[in-house]
């Protein structure tokens, strides 16, 4: 594939004219897919798939088009022939772009890590050994990855790596099931054993007449996957440079009035240790890692390459996370129970969305397995309910521990192309989350 894509960038780079240059991104897989129904395989399937952005440049205008390809050669140097002439005669109508902003220095790179994954039916017939006597449900993607990016100024990019995401629920009745994930770059039956077996647990648990407790503030434990969606509201501009500029940012607060989280809190961008590249579009070169929030503090932005010609400032990447990584606590897992004492045990959160950006306010609801406990002991599933409360607490005043085992969670994303976004995230213990229905 690496072969393949430098051949097509040389091909593009003969063709320019005069003052022209080019950039060009390549997002392609080798996907295996399996759908899970009441333990048995729905549908299984594979995907093999190329897509290219092509942006042709001149001055400060500029013209982009992407485009699925076939993968081989002259087939797919013919049609992006055809691609290049159609941007090149849409330039001379398009305005100068005052904040364009691409990679004029050659940093080539090349990343391949080498597929450690077994077969896929290997992986498939240890779920389903485990899977059948159950009402389990899921998708299991697995496969190669691909990213690539190359300019006419010579510079080469590459990304390669395979990873494997099972997202499953075990179900029970009507909203009541377990929903867990495992996700990683090496597959462990023996990981994934223990994980089904706590995930029948619960299940277990959630056979208990179901309680409803009156709204209020609760000691609770979320887990890195509950952590992950209230943490995942941060990523919604929160850390980006353009919108703490703009005041537009969740966290502008912490930017304008120096107000600090806990400091257990340490947050970064770790591309050294995730699965996105470490390039971007504009063929700048990532850091390994960013620290965004040290100690509780804020100490950095993400600014990517149009903010940073805007501003006057140097570029690190997008405006986003893909490698998010949080920093473990010192709360074993085997305490988690013992030390929430009475509350609430929260495994899955959705529907969230802010109810107060300015003051960093989120609401959502509870999913799934989420369980009232009583002095250390899981005493029944618990109804659905919706918190409101402003991370600035949560994360802040009430963040009591995390936990000093982490789990890495794989964006299951797939809508269009599999997602390369990761996070790496401990469990948390809060002194206070409130519920409001």
């Amino acid at each position: 594939m690496k072969t393949y894509f430098y051949a097509l960038a040389d091909a593009l780079q003969h063709q320019l004219k005069n003052d022209e240059q080019f950039t060009c991104w390549l997002a392609a897989e080798d996907s295996d897919f399996v759908r899970f129904n009441r333990g048995a395989i729905r549908q299984p399937g594979h995907v093999h798939q190329i897509y290219l952005s092509l942006k042709l440049i001149n001055g400060l205008r500029h013209a982009n088009s992407s485009t699925t390809l076939s993968g081989h050669l002259q087939t797919d140097h013919t049609a992006l022939d055809k691609i290049l002439a159609d941007l090149r005669s849409q330039l001379p109508d398009l305005p100068e772009d005052p904040h364009l902003l691409i990679s004029t220095g050659v940093n080539s790179t090349e990343h391949i890590v080498a597929s450690r994954l077994p077969a896929t039916d290997v992986i498939v017939n240890d779920i389903l050994a485990l899977a059948n006597a159950y009402d389990f449900v899921g998708i299991l993607a697995a496969g190669a990855l691909y990213r690539g990016f190359a300019n006419s100024y010579g510079q080469r990019n590459w990304h390669e790596t395979s990873n494997f995401n099972l997202d499953w629920s075990l179900y029970q009745t009507r909203d009541k099931a377990v929903k867990t994930a495992y996700a990683g770059f090496d597959w462990d039956s023996t990981a994934f054993r223990e994980k089904f077996h706590a995930a029948t647990a619960q299940l277990e648990n959630l056979k208990r007449e179901p309680v409803t407790i009156k709204p209020g503030a609760y000691r609770a434990y979320l887990t890195p996957t509950a952590l992950g969606e209230i943490i995942s509201m941060l990523n919604w501009d929160g850390f980006s440079e353009k919108s703490l500029r703009t005041k537009q940012s969740s966290l502008r607060r912490m930017r304008d009035e120096g107000l600090e989280l806990s400091a257990k809190l340490n947050l970064s961008e770790n591309t050294a240790q995730g699965l996105a590249p470490g390039f971007q579009s504009e063929g700048f070169i990532k850091p390994e890692r960013i620290t965004l929030l040290d100690h509780g503090r804020l100490v950095n932005s993400m600014i990517a390459p149009r903010t940073a010609k805007e501003y006057d400032l140097t570029t690190n990447g997008s405006e986003t996370l893909a490698s998010l990584d949080i920093a473990a606590g010192e709360l074993p897992l085997s305490q988690i129970l013992a030390e929430l004492g009475t509350g609430i045990y929260i495994s899955n959160l959705w529907y969230l969305n802010f109810s107060d950006r300015a003051n960093c306010r989120v609401t959502g609801m509870t999913r799934f397995a989420t369980f009232w406990v009583e002095n250390g002991v899981i005493k029944a599933p618990l109804n659905v309910m919706r918190f409101d409360d402003s991370l600035f607490r949560i994360l802040g005043e009430n963040l009591l521990a995390l936990t000093n085992e982490r789990e890495l969670l794989i964006d299951n994303d797939s809508y269009g192309e599999r997602s390369t976004h990761s996070a790496r995230l401990p469990g948390a213990l809060v002194k206070d989350f409130t519920f409001v229905l």
